[in-house]
């Protein structure tokens, strides 16, 4: 089972909890370990302070605090399992001539010119691709497993719902279905009828969580005895980090959150694709539609009213995919108040969340660089409601090339609530009243803790449209 602690890493505020999904708790009665790969044993954590993952902190510092690279430090400490298991250093084979080249250019001279397989006619190299290497300890295997399967999700249902069609046999059965898919409106109807704890709580939902790793940190209790609008920030490429914090219980919201039932928004389209409407389902994910936010937010509850129930709106949308770049914090906040007015109407608290390292997970084509590619993701964003980020990160078996995200740091902080008093139309003065009090406590979570999950920040959080 997971555990709790507070003030997870030096210099955290002390005030804040956190919670801390680790897999190995399971296997161990409980008991609070890491896994130290580079030993290949278990060792426990004497305090919260130790807290290390793979033999870097949370920022990829490693333990004496110098900076690393992510992906370097990713693939030192993968060559680290090969040398202890074959006792030979690929890596250094591999950038031998990088480094005698290096030597020549200190000292003054040309390095000794000599053929290489990277070379071209022209003088240039062709950029080298990291492979990953083949021994790797198994668990790390099954957690890239998971995360590869939850990307390829779209793909591998409606593929499936497709072949199906090919096979006579299943038309009776498939076209009653396809009715039933555009009739339906269990994705607004509010009753939540489709969600199954079961499969939010299985243990492979751990393995995607510890593949970044992802951690959930909560600022203060929330009472369920009122309802909620989860704000959550920034868009990034996926929004991994909602889906990990929000749809599964890898991160322990209902241990951080009792009595809370969150339901994670996504657009209405998503839920007329055959299969992956029933997979959105099962998880407990909605429409983000205004039909569908005010039934969740009225039904439910102990008094029926939607007295602890939760929605977790990803504000930012499409627009701010196009901003998410390493190391930045560009925010589609300023002209976005529909989420507030919603919470007005139905006197719904707004929960601001922050997720420090959700832009860090892929890399996209840079929009003034290629203005004409621009132009038409924000054509295709005005025509069809959302847009197509250009982006790469790395692949199953290399580090380099490929849509899997990178193996970087996720932590989730959940503010403090802005408290909102109902009104069935919201007046404009106090709809940018409480605009401003969320955009405050949204610069409060960030000047608390960019200190410590932010440290390799190129720039600071901003609002610029």
């Amino acid at each position: 089972m997971a555990t709790t602690s507070d003030g997870l890493w030096p210099g955290s505020p002390p005030s804040h909890h956190s919670f801390e999904s680790d897999f190995s708790d399971a296997a161990h009665g409980g008991h609070h370990h890491a896994h130290d790969w580079t030993q290949n044993r278990m060792t426990p954590m004497a305090t919260p302070e130790a807290v290390r993952v793979n033999g870097l902190d949370v920022n990829g510092h490693d333990v004496n605090g110098l900076e690393k690279d992510t992906d370097t430090a990713e693939m030192e400490e993968e060559e680290a399992f090969v040398r202890e298991a074959s006792g030979t250093d690929r890596r250094e084979l591999y950038l031998k001539r990088d480094r005698q080249e290096h030597r020549f250019r200190r000292r003054g001279a040309s390095a000794p010119k000599q053929h290489h397989r990277d070379d071209l006619a022209t003088g240039r190299r062709i950029p080298r691709i990291h492979w990953a290497p083949l021994r790797l300890p198994f668990q790390r295997r099954l957690q890239t497993l998971v995360v590869l399967l939850h990307t390829l999700s779209v793909a591998l249902l409606v593929s499936s719902f497709f072949f199906l069609c090919a096979i006579p046999i299943t038309w009776p059965l498939l076209l009653p279905y396809l009715v039933y898919v555009l009739l339906s409106r269990a994705h607004v109807s509010g009753k939540l009828t489709y969600r199954s704890h079961f499969l939010r709580s299985l243990p492979h939902w751990s393995l995607f969580a510890a593949y970044y790793p992802a951690r959930l940190h909560r600022s203060e209790p929330l009472p369920p005895t009122r309802k909620y609008i989860f704000g959550y920030h920034p868009h990034g490429i996926i929004s991994h980090g909602a889906f990990a914090a929000f749809v599964t219980e890898a991160l322990g919201f209902s241990r951080l959150f009792p009595g809370i039932t969150n339901t994670l928004l996504t657009l209405d389209s998503n839920f007329r694709l055959p299969l992956y409407r029933e997979y959105l389902l099962a998880l407990g994910i909605a429409s983000v539609s205004r039909e569908s936010c005010e039934n969740i937010l009225s039904r439910g509850g102990p008094n029926g009213e939607g007295m602890g129930r939760a929605i977790t709106i990803v504000v930012g949308g499409a627009a701010e995919a196009l901003n998410a770049r390493p190391r930045t914090l560009r925010l589609v906040l300023k002209r976005r108040k529909g989420f507030v007015k919603l919470a007005i109407r139905t006197g719904a608290d707004l929960v601001p969340v922050l997720c420090f390292g959700e832009n860090d997970l892929y890399d996209q084509l840079c929009s003034t660089s290629h203005p004409l590619i621009h132009k038409a993701q924000m054509l295709l964003k005005r025509s069809l409601g959302f847009t197509l980020p250009l982006f790469h990160a790395r692949g199953v078996f290399n580090y380099d090339v490929g849509l899997m995200p990178y193996r970087r740091p996720l932590n989730i902080v959940v503010g403090r609530p802005v408290k909102v008093a109902r009104q069935a139309r919201p007046e404009d003065g106090y709809v940018d009243q409480i605009h401003a009090e969320y955009v405050q406590e949204l610069q409060r979570m960030w000047d608390e803790w960019k200190d410590v999950l932010a440290q390799d920040r190129i720039e600071e959080m901003s609002i610029p449209e």
